[in-house]
């Protein structure tokens, strides 16, 4: 694709937009969980924060117009990718009989992961012409 790498990396700064942004409200202990973290503690930790590491690495590989960075990164935009699919799959999960009031930011973000990896799997190449 033509546009590739500026719509992977637009979607790479928005996740880190989106991961400031509420994710889930858990009504028991009235608390509000983003992507980096909640007020109080939370088994839940800083879930966004490996997804920041390997957006950076995404981005450095969008910016670098060398084949090896084109196929290094659609293997570093899939393991951000599982990560987004673990943060949705943990952080939506019920526990002890109570289910968390999900905000549509959380879709968000898992989204905008997968257009990631969508864009890092299509990349930009230039072919030699040979004669």
């Amino acid at each position: 694709m033509r546009y590739s790498n500026l719509i992977g990396i637009s979607a790479a700064l928005l996740i880190v937009v989106v991961s400031y942004l509420p994710w889930i409200t858990i009504e028991s202990i009235p608390v509000t969980v983003t992507g980096m973290g909640a007020p109080v503690k939370t088994v839940f930790g800083k879930p966004a924060l490996m997804n920041f590491w390997m957006l950076g690495l995404c981005v450095v590989f969008f910016l670098i117009p060398q084949v090896w960075a084109k196929r290094i990164n659609p293997f570093v935009a899939a393991i951000s990718f599982a990560w987004a699919l673990r943060n949705l799959l943990l952080l939506s999960t019920c526990r002890n009989g109570e289910c968390p009031s999900k905000h549509p930011w959380l879709y968000v973000y898992f989204a905008l992961s997968l257009l990631v990896l969508i864009m890092a799997i299509l990349p930009d190449l230039k072919e030699k012409k040979q004669l």
